[in-house]
């Protein structure tokens, strides 16, 4: 239960599921369960960062019309 709570406070998430991952007195199903989830974060990332990319360049063609 604790484990999820502090997966939903920023930074501390980030900060707690890297210790989680790659300490080694953990036990390996919450390492493997931590690194899964830093995988997921940056798959959401990098697809987030993606699509903004798009929406920004559909954007300045829509500019490009106007001129």
């Amino acid at each position: 239960m604790l484990t999820l709570f502090l997966t939903f406070i920023p930074i501390v998430n980030l900060i707690a599921l890297i210790i989680w991952a790659f300490s080694s007195g953990t036990k390996p199903s919450k390492s493997n369960w931590a690194k899964a989830t830093l995988l997921w974060m940056l798959i959401a990332i990098v697809l987030g960062f993606g699509m903004a990319m798009l929406g920004v360049g559909f954007g300045m063609m829509g500019m490009n019309s106007y001129s």
